[in-house]
């Protein structure tokens, strides 16, 4: 378990609100606004929400700023205060919140678990001891992904806190209700005043990480479109052959095929094959030459773009002919 370990400092917030029933469209409208106004704040990174699920009762909102000292100037704010004594009709209890300063995000979806700890300094030794043994025995867990942990931040927050993650929230639950985490918490019985909340999402996208899953800046949109259609057209052509022999109509293959490439591009094509081979021309080195590194990534796309043209030509006209 790394303790606070990370790629930048950056700083991230995590809010639940609890909402009232039948007031979670208006919240959520509130919340985007807020967002947006976030979004104006310097330093700001970026703001997603998560909606409630079966695993998380409340709304989890997650700011990230490039400093502590940027998230906190916005959390402080007048413009943030005055959007809470609007927002307040929309409240069910207060909010609680986590800060985390550095540290990696998950480049996948996974489920993760945000617990907080009130450690007094007498115990700290004890209790990072104690969460490294949590750790290892986490880790022994199908699905486990990995963990870290965070010290308080001074003038911020007082709480340590840990967070870790798994593939699927059934393997969490595994984990949440298995013996032996009990038996761990009776061990550390003196740090057992703590929160736990699980979010069942990673707040990813296709280009929000690099390939060790750490903040990255986002890409230009147009190498963002050069690289989708890059993915797209491999995609398109394989799934338009593997669905010709069933023949549908054109509005409902349109419909299929188009289901079937979002998934298949948000789940293989953009991590696996564009992601990994442009990576270094959507998210070059600081150091590295701005033309040279365009010229080796438009190389790339031509090359990548000329093979499939070149290997499904051959197919749809000397090996195969679409019915």
């Amino acid at each position: 378990m790394d303790a606070g370990k990370g790629s930048d400092n950056a700083a991230t917030v995590i809010i639940g609100q609890k909402v009232r029933p039948g007031f979670e469209k208006a919240f959520k409208s509130w919340q985007e606004d807020l967002n947006s106004a976030a979004a104006g704040h310097t330093g700001f990174l970026g703001a997603e929400i998560a909606v409630p699920t079966a695993v998380q009762q409340e709304w989890i909102v997650v700011y990230r700023f490039d400093s502590v000292g940027h998230l906190q100037d916005w959390i402080n704010s007048t413009t943030r205060q005055e959007f809470l004594d609007d927002g307040r009709q929309y409240f069910d209890g207060p909010a609680t919140q986590q800060v985390i300063s550095g540290g990696t995000r998950a480049a996948q979806p996974l489920v993760t678990v945000v617990v907080t700890h009130r450690v007094t300094p007498d115990s700290v030794a004890d209790f990072l001891a104690w969460q490294a043994h949590l750790s290892q025995e986490e880790a022994k867990f199908e699905g486990f992904r990995g963990s870290e942990l965070f010290r308080p931040i001074e003038g911020v927050q007082d709480e340590w806190t840990a967070l870790y993650r798994f593939d699927t929230a059934a393997n969490l639950a595994t984990w949440l209700t298995s013996e032996r985490r009990q038996e761990l918490l009776a061990e550390g019985e003196k740090f057992n005043d703590f929160e736990l909340r699980t979010i069942e999402n990673s707040f990813g996208s296709w280009f929000a990480f690099d390939e060790d899953g750490n903040e990255a800046p986002t890409p230009s949109d147009t190498k963002t479109a050069v690289a989708v259609w890059v993915g797209l057209y491999p995609t398109v052509v394989l799934l338009t052959l593997a669905l010709s022999p069933l023949q549908m109509p054109l509005w409902l293959g349109l419909l299929i095929g188009n289901l079937l490439s979002s998934f298949v591009m948000t789940f293989f094509t953009m991590p696996y094959y564009v992601n990994r081979l442009l990576r270094r021309w959507l998210r070059p080195p600081s150091d590295a030459p701005v033309a040279k590194t365009n010229l080796q990534g438009i190389a790339v796309v031509a090359a990548l773009n000329l093979v499939w043209v070149v290997v499904f030509y051959t197919v749809t006209t000397q090996l195969w002919t679409l019915p």
